[in-house]
């Protein structure tokens, strides 16, 4: 009843930007450093030493880049941030993140898979790579979190403007992003967990 009535209202279900980039990170790291650890006691092609050398090297260029990656479209979405409407409703944090797993979930066995399977080449170089996109998108959360404390603002994207996965929300699809103030929904800046959920 309640999705009717935002629906005539012309409001429109809003989840927030960092928690949706932030979703990922957790699922990308552990399955990453599980894949490293078994990854590592496989002799491999190129010998344990190297394969590590070799994995963190591309650990940190995977962090830089995941980080990085599309930070133009991000800061010109910040800037043409509108404000939400008193009709839009808020996406829990635990909802977005669900659903973004949800989604990924045959994305992250297969990669989990690959970097497995990458070991008997270069040991646990492919578990690192994971690990390193899954640290990349905490730390761009993190940059998304500066930017909203730096505005006094949280970030907000359309639910049905978010793809298929529950991801992308700087997609081609996106418009625009909605702000907020600072104490709603529940998650704090840079989408971690709010300690005491504020109401708006």
């Amino acid at each position: 009843m309640r999705r009717r009535n935002v629906a005539r209202a012309g409001g429109h279900g809003l989840a927030r930007v960092a928690v949706v980039v932030r979703a990922g990170s957790a699922p990308l790291w552990w399955l990453g450093v599980l894949a490293a650890g078994i990854g590592v006691l496989a002799p491999g092609a190129t010998g344990r030493r190297i394969g590590v050398m070799a994995g963190a090297v591309l650990f940190i260029v995977a962090a830089a880049v995941v980080a990085c990656a599309r930070r133009k479209r991000y800061t010109a979405l910040i800037r043409s941030a509108a404000r939400a409407g008193k009709h839009d409703v808020l996406q829990d944090r635990a909802v977005a993140g669900r659903n973004w797993r949800r989604g990924h979930r045959w994305w992250l066995l297969l990669a989990f898979l690959a970097a497995l399977g990458s070991a008997f080449a270069v040991p646990a170089a492919g578990g690192m790579l994971l690990a390193g996109c899954g640290a990349g998108l905490r730390l761009k959360a993190a940059w998304l979190g500066r930017r909203e404390q730096a505005e006094n603002a949280l970030l907000w994207v359309r639910v049905d403007w978010l793809d298929r996965r529950g991801g992308r929300p700087a997609g081609k699809a996106v418009r625009a992003w909605r702000s907020t103030g600072i104490a709603a929904g529940d998650a704090a800046p840079g989408g971690s967990r709010r300690r005491t959920a504020a109401l708006v």
